[in-house]
């Protein structure tokens, strides 16, 4: 059984998701904690909807970013995970807190990868003019969004679609592979070590 710790910073739709599929019995991962950088995160209220253990290390208690990375990383190796998920997290770690949970470390990105890498991605595919986008899910590497891409897949960009409308569209993909990801690795299709030193 893997465990899972998820880190959030939004209202947690994808994280939801995750829980919801690991109710069953059959899944072969459980959330073991949710952490945030933010105390107003609405993923942390999920987490206790579904009574699975919160923490939160607000970025705003810290000097610097390096402080910030040392306390999430005691916070999330208190729970031994075997898999740390970020699901629209906010945050880039600093290099050393990428480096000791490498490669055991996803995160899922609302655009097709390498296109539209940022905090922007879902804007900035409407600002380019494309016909699709996409979802994805990557190692988390110390690049932003450049780590080696476990699973992704095109959405289409349709007439009238707004920064919203696209991005609702593009979650229900980026959920499916999230959960599809968790099941591979769990399951031994997926070897993250070896994506991560392909």
């Amino acid at each position: 059984m893997l465990s899972l710790v998820v880190l959030v910073s939004g209202q947690g739709s994808n994280l939801r998701s995750l829980l919801t599929a690991s109710e069953d019995a059959e899944f072969p991962a459980r959330v073991v904690a949710v952490g945030s950088d933010r105390d107003d995160a609405g993923g942390l209220a999920v987490a206790e909807e579904f009574g699975i253990p919160t923490f939160t290390v607000a970025f705003s208690s810290f000097d610097d970013r390096a402080e910030w990375g040392d306390a999430m990383l005691e916070q999330i190796t208190q729970w031994q995970p075997d898999l740390v998920i970020l699901s629209g997290f906010m945050r880039l770690f600093p290099p050393r807190v990428v480096d000791a949970l490498s490669p055991n470390m996803i995160n899922t990105h609302p655009a097709f990868l390498p296109e539209f890498p940022g905090a922007h991605g879902v804007r900035d595919a409407l600002a380019a003019g494309v016909e699709q986008t996409g979802a994805s899910v990557i190692v988390v590497d110390n690049g932003v969004d450049s780590g080696p891409i476990i699973a992704r897949e095109r959405v289409p960009v349709v007439p009238g679609d707004t920064e919203s409308s696209l991005h609702d569209r593009i979650k229900i993909v980026e959920r499916r592979l999230l959960i599809q990801a968790v099941l591979d690795i769990a399951n031994a299709h997926i070897d993250l070590k070896e994506l991560a030193t392909a």
